[in-house]
């Protein structure tokens, strides 16, 4: 009988700690009901002590996801645990996931405990967390650089706490293939209640090995990989999701082993992701980046054209690759625009139809084709419109040096216009946006991006804006790359807005509350 192993994603978590990758709940829950369509076995949400935005998006997905295990993280302090506890409550299979230093250069330096203080930590937090959820997974962060008996202690102590999953992490990528093996065979070995447990491994990718270390440690007897798709995460970044799944698919007689992962979803989640950060796919990421199944070289076309076997290991189709159809056109109703939705996995109320079949019409106004992207990027401005103060509806620009933009908005019934003067166009509207809007930012990035082919491709534009301390991450899209490019500024700029007002709100319950 096959063996399987268990893909932990933890996109939401610590792949969304790299730079640029941070979501908000509605964003949160729409990947995680990507990832629940992809198969994981476990969807990380986030970590829910950080901030109450973090809780009501961990929240949210709780309830959200059906088939999944939905996990929150926590270190191993009450509060912490207490915290995901109350996160998960609306999940159908929680996963509470606490964690503690192990390395010496941690447990000295960051958490100032001695051994036996960790050994005792560990074991209350994991005891705390089994009271309060009924699947627990705990972490030995920095396991790679912790000495290996130590590891068997903390793990055994973990067990005999009730912890169902031991992780044993690279935290900071640095170890080796042969290494992460022969530990992971260590403690196993060496910690009794190991045959009562799963062992998970979760792998940085500083050094570029996060996916070889990942099949070593399940070579070692690790039946959980921790994952990201894109391998987005921290500093260099985490597993790969589609890397780690497609080797034990396609090398399934060196790594014999099932796993409930869909392939045909991993592009389309691949997708997602980027549409939703903003972060754009490396041509040359393997599995799901533009060049994965491209052939340029005459040989390889060649034999492409006698076997694909010549030079390709998987299909296309196997991973959810296709090429881009035409799906709907100007004359299309509501029903087809609600039916491709969904095949795309979106889930939308009558009323983001209503929203976003008038979008649709006016881009279709403008585009003879429109494809699935493009559809992505219409229901992603859709659902973004929880955030919208300020709509923009029209984009006028003269001159090029300097260049001069008018800029009209609407704010509920009022109708609001200005202009300014900029070194480009994109420079003029930023800058007459945000007369309108009274904040003004400082702009950290900037990247367009053409959505699908043609001259008249929709363009995305992806900015993070800092207002007042705070990043905002803005998008837009438009066959009209200025006017992309203010939809996109003017989200972040909304963003900021919304949130300034709720914490004015906020501030003034509190204030009531103590005058009462």
């Amino acid at each position: 009988m096959t063996e399987n192993v268990h893909i932990f994603d933890t996109t939401l978590r610590d792949g969304e700690q790299s730079p640029g990758a941070s979501m908000d709940e509605a964003t949160k829950v729409q990947m995680a009901l990507q990832l629940d369509r992809l198969g994981v076995d476990v969807l990380e949400a986030g970590f829910p002590i950080a901030s109450q935005q973090e809780y009501d998006a961990v929240r949210r997905v709780a309830g959200a996801v059906k088939r999944a295990s939905v996990a929150a993280l926590a270190r191993a302090l009450d509060k912490d645990i207490e915290r995901a506890a109350s996160a998960l409550e609306p999940a159908v299979r929680p996963t509470l996931h606490t964690f503690i230093a192990t390395s010496e250069i941690h447990m000295e330096h960051k958490l100032r405990m001695s051994r036996q203080q960790v050994l005792d930590n560990a074991g209350k937090a994991v005891a705390l967390a089994k009271k309060l959820v009924s699947r627990v997974e705990f972490s030995a962060e920095d396991a790679t650089r912790s000495d290996w008996d130590f590891l068997a202690q903390v793990t055994a102590v973990a067990i005999e706490a009730g912890a169902d999953v031991i992780n044993l992490p690279d935290t900071v990528g640095f170890t080796t293939p042969d290494e992460i093996r022969e530990m992971f065979r260590h403690v196993i070995a060496n910690a009794p209640g190991s045959d009562r447990v799963i062992f998970s491994t979760h792998n940085h990718n500083d050094l570029g090995l996060a996916v070889a270390n990942a099949l070593a440690a399940v070579a070692g007897g690790a039946r959980q990989i921790e994952c990201t798709v894109n391998g987005i995460g921290e500093r260099a970044g985490n597993t790969s999701l589609e890397e780690v799944v497609m080797a034990m698919h396609v090398r399934h007689d060196t790594w014999p082993f099932a796993c409930g992962v869909i392939t045909e979803e991993i592009v389309p989640a691949s997708t997602a992701l980027s549409k939703l950060t903003g972060l754009a796919v490396p041509y040359n990421k393997p599995i799901v980046g533009r060049n994965a199944f491209a052939h340029e070289s005459g040989i390889h076309q060649h034999g492409m054209i006698a076997n694909r076997s010549t030079y390709e290991i998987m299909t296309p189709e196997s991973v959810g690759r296709k090429r881009s159809e035409l799906i709907l056109g100007k004359h299309s109703g509501r029903a087809g625009l609600a039916k491709r939705c969904a095949e795309l996995g979106y889930e939308l109320s009558e009323e983001e139809v209503t929203q976003l079949y008038e979008r649709f019409i006016a881009l279709a106004d403008k585009k003879k084709e429109v494809f699935d992207d493009d559809l992505r990027m219409l229901v992603l401005g859709v659902q973004q419109e929880s955030f919208e103060v300020f709509r923009l509806e029209q984009v006028h620009i003269s001159g090029h040096d300097p260049a001069m933009a008018l800029i009209k908005l609407r704010r509920g019934d009022q109708q609001l216009m200005d202009t300014a003067v900029g070194d480009g166009p994109v420079d003029a509207a930023f800058r007459a946006v945000e007369r309108i809007v009274g904040v003004s930012g400082r702009l950290e990035q900037f990247e367009i991006r053409a959505t699908t082919p043609g001259k008249e491709a929709l363009g995305e534009a992806y900015v993070i804006v800092t207002f007042d301390g705070r990043q905002y991450r803005g998008n837009g899209a438009s066959t009209d790359i200025i006017e992309a490019s203010v939809l996109a500024f003017l989200n972040a700029a909304n963003k900021h807005i919304v949130y300034n007002e709720s914490q004015q709100q906020a501030s003034s319950r509190r204030n009531g509350a103590g005058e009462s």
